[in-house]
């Protein structure tokens, strides 16, 4: 593990008690939200608290000691998105096999609820966890370095890693599509993304789409970022609303494969011809698109296999025995009729 993450071990009662001038069981009644003290004493012991970055061992408690744990705590941005899904999945099936138990939680791509899940799970003494981002708060970066515990950072791949990255270049992906797209003649493109989330992060894939379809010659028309989930439907709409609004656009680029879905049971309702009319692509490689009559153009990311190999990277780390910092799992850009 690189040197920023060395382990420092959380303050204690006895070192809360003294920093505050007050007792550990004042202290220890303070964090269960007991009685018996005043309210002067509760700030007191609460600015020691978060002064010197404690953290309750939820394991003690439930135990009566320190044991080592068999938790791994995993976090992603939706349990309900399709991908996230699957690769949790994985995950879950893979550690088990191992030995331990996953604890999974979603931060619906908002830094301080990955924050609040972290504190949280942490307090349980985890004997590792899993991020599936590598865009993380100072507080957050501060809390792993302080747990000093195996972490994987998995689905986005990061060359430079907190501990291990297991994952694909989400740029690159985005730009192949995008030189792809160029490649075939198409110039005028529409994007359509969807979050609930309006200061979320836009997708590298999208941005490396972007650059990979402007450095070919095309121009980027419209991109509509819809304020919903990525879905069937929102797909559907959405690619009504672009299309009523210009015409001029030759082809369609979306978050995911189930908007693009969605997008192409519009045009198909609206007997657009697909791709002489309009051009569509997806991402993601959604299971869905194989029971297709026409098979969508997208980049398939092997999720699975994501899964799997976060899992046993972190088990390894773990176990003490050799490891890769960076396990990059390459993606692949399948061809299809809608295009």
């Amino acid at each position: 593990m690189p040197e920023n993450t060395t382990k420092r071990q959380t303050a204690n009662l006895s070192e809360i008690a003294e920093a505050a001038g007050v007792s550990k069981m004042t202290v220890s009644r303070v964090l269960r939200d007991k009685d018996g003290f005043s309210e002067a004493t509760r700030q007191k012991v609460m600015l020691e608290v978060e002064r010197l970055g404690y953290l309750p061992n939820r394991i003690a408690a439930a135990f009566g000691q320190t044991q080592a744990s068999t938790l791994i705590g995993v976090c992603v941005p939706r349990l309900s998105n399709h991908f996230f899904g699957l690769a949790l999945e994985s995950i879950d099936r893979t550690i088990q096999s191992l030995g331990f138990l996953p604890v999974i939680g979603s931060h619906n791509q908002v830094l301080q609820d990955e924050e609040a899940w972290l504190k949280s799970i942490l307090s349980w003494r985890p004997a590792g966890v899993m991020l599936s981002t590598k865009h993380h708060s100072n507080t957050t970066l501060q809390l792993l370095r302080d747990a000093g515990i195996p972490i994987v950072e998995f689905w986005e791949l990061s060359t430079s890693p907190l501990d291990m990255s297991v994952g694909f270049n989400q740029f690159d992906s985005g730009f192949q599509m995008g030189r792809h797209a160029s490649i075939k003649g198409y110039s005028r493109a529409g994007i359509l993304g969807a979050s609930h989330v309006v200061e979320a992060r836009r997708p590298e894939h999208i941005e490396g789409f972007i650059k990979g379809f402007t450095d070919g010659g095309g121009t980027i028309v419209h991109h509509d970022v819809l304020n919903d989930a990525e879905s069937f439907y929102a797909g559907f709409y959405g690619t009504e609303t672009m299309l009523n609004r210009s015409e001029s656009i030759d082809m369609i680029y979306y978050q995911d494969d189930t908007m693009a879905l969605g997008g192409l049971s519009w045009c198909q309702g609206k007997s657009i011809r697909i791709p002489d009319d309009v051009g569509l692509a997806g991402w993601g490689g959604h299971e869905a698109t194989s029971i297709l009559r026409m098979e969508l153009t997208t980049t398939s990311i092997p999720t699975h296999l994501i899964g799997k190999l976060s899992a046993e990277a972190l088990v390894r780390k773990l176990r003490s025995e050799r490891t890769e910092d960076v396990t990059a799992v390459p993606t692949r850009l399948i061809d299809g009729d809608t295009l």
